[in-house]
């Protein structure tokens, strides 16, 4: 078990992916990791169908991606006995993380200066879609629209005049997240040194524009380059691009210094009389725009091995080369193994499922990967560990302050 942050307590209040993201980071390395979600519980648990995999409680392979080693309580914090149960809960909290839109933390009293006058060493952590301030603020922002459309990214990548590619679900998020963990570590460190904890503030429209900013800063530069989307036959760099095989299979090469790599790897391909040719430098290609006749050169060549003899051939003259790798072929992979991305969690209903750990390790001690809590899990755990005796316990269930799994999990296939 990863012990790094053992003793510091996070409470997360938040849904779907990038938050909850987030919170696990801190869980994997010894945090206490409360999640706190109303009733019907966090929208991700009722997700399987749609995402082609087990709707079950007791296999929920994407709520444990997001919320392993946690414990959860659901609390109903429209009632002033709930939101005072959340507020026990903050005060010592080291970190609170939400998603929560500006205008419902606000109506909630959860607001950073609110917070902050209450707990003023906490430190605050919040992701949304488009930010704090500007016209935009209180949109819904999901990966798939903030992210991957208005962030550009999703028109970008398509070939020019198709449609765009199908998206993944969760890219963007997991990216934010963790741009999210990191600002609150820094955060968590200042206020070690000064008692004063800051707010930290990630969203999904910025990481979308910082992870393209290479391109995009570039496009700038109207009277230079291509406009984006782009067709792969006048790619700027032709060793930049991915080659079908023999077998229908995509090689993807990535030589950005192109002439250096020209002279080794043209003799690779059969094309051994084309060294030495100045018709095929970078320089060249690129002022008589002859990208695609070259990208035709090497179309025709791969087209004449399988992707294994392909991969045998580059890999033995260290070339940076990929097969185009499918889902079931990314899950067998030797290296991914070899480098402990995968966990083999054994679940309840006697299945055992590959799940991908988070790719941050801290230590040599792997992080433990505890199913997510089922909805409801630690509530009295959690609340009696707050100091609330049974008696008490006894009166906020029956007016409905908290819930535990056992009062939900009839309506939950549990």
């Amino acid at each position: 078990m990863n012990t790094t942050l053992s003793g510091l307590k996070v409470v997360e209040l938040s849904t779907f992916i990038a938050v909850p993201a987030c919170a696990r980071f801190f869980a994997d390395n010894g945090a206490d990791v409360i999640k706190v979600e109303a009733r019907g519980g966090d929208a991700v648990r009722w997700n399987g169908t749609s995402e082609g995999r087990s709707d079950s409680p007791y296999e929920n392979t994407t709520f444990d991606l997001e919320n392993a080693n946690k414990r959860g309580i659901v609390l109903n914090l429209k009632s002033a006995e709930g939101r005072e149960i959340l507020f026990k809960l903050l005060d010592g909290a080291d970190v609170f993380l939400t998603n929560w839109r500006p205008q419902a933390l606000e109506k909630n009293g959860l607001t950073y200066d609110a917070l902050h006058e209450k707990f003023p060493k906490m430190v605050y952590g919040t992701l949304t879609g488009y930010g704090d301030k500007g016209p935009d603020k209180d949109l819904p922002g999901y990966d798939f629209t903030a992210y991957w459309a208005r962030g550009g990214v999703m028109d970008s990548l398509r070939q020019k005049d198709e449609w765009p590619i199908n998206l993944i679900p969760g890219m963007g998020d997991h990216q934010a997240g963790l741009f999210l963990a990191a600002g609150v570590m820094a955060a968590l460190f200042n206020a070690q040194r000064t008692g004063v904890g800051e707010r930290v503030s990630v969203n999904l429209l910025h990481s979308s524009i910082w992870v393209q900013s290479i391109m995009l800063q570039a496009a700038q530069y109207t009277d230079m380059g291509q406009k984006y989307p782009i067709s792969r036959r006048t790619a700027d760099n032709p060793f930049n691009c991915a080659y079908k095989t023999r077998d229908g299979r995509f090689m993807q090469i990535s030589m950005p210094p192109f002439d250096m790599f020209y002279p080794k790897f043209m003799p690779l391909i059969g094309r051994a009389d084309l060294v030495g040719n100045p018709r095929y430098t970078m320089d060249n290609i690129t002022k008589n725009k002859l990208h695609s006749e070259f990208i035709d050169i090497l179309t025709e060549a791969f087209e004449q091995k399988t992707v294994a003899e392909w991969d045998e051939i580059l890999t033995e003259n260290d070339i940076p080369h990929s097969v185009a790798q499918s889902w079931e072929e990314v899950l067998a992979d030797r290296q991914a193994r070899a480098a402990d991305v995968y966990y083999e969690m054994d679940y309840p209903t006697g299945n055992t499922r590959s799940l991908v750990r988070q790719p941050i390790f801290i230590g040599a001690e792997l992080p433990e990967y505890k199913m997510a809590p089922l909805l409801g899990e630690h509530s009295e755990e959690i609340l009696r560990q707050l100091g609330y005796g049974e008696e008490q316990l006894a009166a906020l269930h029956d007016s409905g302050v908290y819930s535990t799994w056992d009062d939900l999990k009839a309506q939950h296939n549990g």
